[in-house]
Parts: structure tokens; C-alpha cells; sequence
């Protein structure tokens, strides 16, 4: 990780702190977080194989992890945006099944995982919290398979959309208009669909006025056609 960068106050408002966690509470939690580091483009959190000791906390910028096989073949795995936390899939077998590289300049936190354990024994819910994440995890690669598994291309290309707006959304950006941080070839290696069908797919939905797109700058305009073209499957 590189350049390292002086913290702020930030958990208040992440995914790890527990709606109803007082400030001091705050402090106790924001002390365990070390400094954040600027991830330039391609840089690595951590790669598939290295030991499990830290979660890591994005605080702007997006991540993605994926796992690469013997023959050397990537595949994404998933993306984290600005208040997300990843990397508790190396808790069970002590290292991380996945790789994770900043999609993008990324300010990036690491957070001791040994010291996250015992904080959660002093503050109430934490430990309840650090639950409901992982297993918010799990949900969403349930629902990946299920989408994989039923909808075509286009269906598949609606639903990201909707779900990389929900992401926006819940920070309190536009969800109608975004940049996407991947590239096309990144989005099929996610959705199971070849880049040439993720750019035809793109250029059908601009074609039926569902979304409006110049190069990663993305515009939703019909939010309920791109819903029932995704047949319901907005979280991934």
C-alpha cells in the first residue's frame, strides 16, 4: 500500500459502527483504524494466498477482489465502494481466498482484525454488526448465482446498474448519474458475459432509453423499465 494518509473521523457513518453507537464509542472504534493509505490504480491491498490479519475499510475510491486460478485466469469477485469494509473472507482459513486492487485512486484503511475482536467484547452490537456485514456478503453471492443463473445479458447489465446506483445512493450521491470505475471487460468478467456482449447490451439500453452512456459516465433515465428488465434482481 503506499502513500499514507493522516486519518479523519469517518466510522460514524461506515458500515462498521452500529446505528446507535455513542461517540465515545466512536473514538474507541476510530483509534483501532490505522491511517489511510492513497492507492494509486492497480496497486494491491492484499493478494490471494497472503496471510489474513487486517479488514480493510474504504473511505473513497472503489476496490475490487478476485481470484486468479492455475492457469493464471482471473475472476472478479466482487467491487467495494467508500464506507465498505472487505477482506473478512480470509477470517475462516486464515488467508485471503481473493486478491483485492483499486479500481481507481482509492484511500484505503487497514484495521487490525485481532484488535476488532477484542473492541467488539467492550462495545454492545459491534459483534452483531461485524454478523450482519458478512452475512450481507454471503447474501449477495447467493443472489449473484441466481442472477447468473436466470437472466440474459441485457437483464444482467440493468441489474448492476441498479445495484452501483444503490451504492450511491445509500452515500448520498446522485443515483441517477455516476461514473463507473470499471471497465466494460470488468463488468463481464463479474456478470459471466463477454466484453463485446456487455457493449452491445449497453448500446441496446441507450437505444431504448433506459440509460444514457458516454464512455463510463452513466446516466439512468427510466429507473422502473431498468427495474423489470432486471426482473426484480436490483441488489446483487
Amino acid at each position: 500500500m503506499n502513500q499514507m494518509i493522516k486519518p479523519q473521523p469517518y466510522c460514524k457513518n461506515c458500515r462498521l459502527a452500529p446505528p446507535t453507537l455513542s461517540d465515545d464509542k466512536v473514538e474507541e472504534l476510530e483509534a483501532i483504524i490505522r491511517p489511510g493509505h492513497l492507492l494509486h490504480k492497480g496497486d494491491f491491498v492484499f493478494r490471494q494466498g497472503d496471510p489474513f490479519h487486517s479488514v480493510y475499510l474504504v473511505r473513497s475510491g472503489s476496490i475490487k477482489t478476485f481470484t486468479t486460478n492455475e492457469q493464471g485466469l482471473e475472476k472478479i469477485t466482487g467491487f467495494y465502494f467508500a464506507t465498505e469494509i472487505f477482506g473478512f473472507s480470509g477470517m475462516g482459513e486464515g488467508s485471503y481466498p481473493v486478491s483485492a486492487q483499486a479500481l481507481e485512486s482509492t484511500l484505503c484503511s487497514e484495521i487490525p482484525f485481532n484488535q476488532l475482536e477484542e473492541l467488539s467484547l467492550q462495545i454492545p452490537g459491534l459483534s452483531h454488526q461485524i454478523m450482519l456485514m458478512m452475512s450481507r456478503k454471503i447474501r449477495e453471492d447467493q443472489q449473484m448465482k441466481l442472477l447468473l443463473s436466470r437472466l440474459n445479458s441485457d437483464s444482467r447489465i440493468a441489474a448492476f446498474l441498479l445495484n452501483i446506483s444503490a451504492h450511491f445512493r445509500e452515500r448520498g450521491f446522485s443515483a441517477t448519474r455516476f461514473r463507473l470505475s470499471m471497465s466494460r471487460n470488468e463488468i463481464g468478467d463479474y456478470l459471466g458475459l463477454a466484453v463485446e456482449t456487455v457493449s452491445r447490451s449497453f448500446t441496446r439500453l441507450q437505444k431504448h432509453g433506459l440509460v444514457r452512456v458516454d464512455g463510463r459516465e452513466t446516466e439512468i433515465v427510466d429507473f422502473t423499465e431498468l427495474c423489470a428488465l432486471a426482473g426484480g434482481e436490483v441488489e446483487l
